[in-house]
């Protein structure tokens, strides 16, 4: 996998979170310039503290609606337990190409 490609990853992942958070949405050229300054693992770990937020959020909501919150719409848990679900799935995606791409360069012969 190449770095434009890992680097276009990281960018649709950051753009998604932000969606799911409900802050504007970055540009791209916003998204290489965050990218730029933290670095690969920083903003890998970023993002999967945005997509854990994003679970313990719909899931906070979930238990509080099965409570008997009267201010919790169950149009509005849904949504929340979705952006979580997708923001989960695509990190899946991201760690399983990242996988792939470790055993690519480590069966690559020298």
């Amino acid at each position: 996998m190449s770095t434009p490609a890992i680097q276009a990853a990281l960018q649709q992942m950051q753009g998604m979170a932000t969606q799911a958070a409900s802050t504007q949405p970055l540009s791209g050229a916003q998204a290489s310039a965050a990218v730029g300054q933290g670095g690969f693992g920083g903003e890998l770990q970023a993002s999967i503290q945005r997509i854990n937020r994003l679970q313990q959020t719909a899931n906070s909501q979930a238990m509080a609606f099965q409570a008997g919150d009267p201010n919790l719409q169950l149009n509005d848990v849904m949504v929340d337990m979705q952006k979580a679900s997708v923001a989960f799935q695509m990190g899946l995606q991201v760690r399983n190409r990242l996988v792939s791409a470790y055993r690519d360069v480590m069966n690559m012969q020298v």
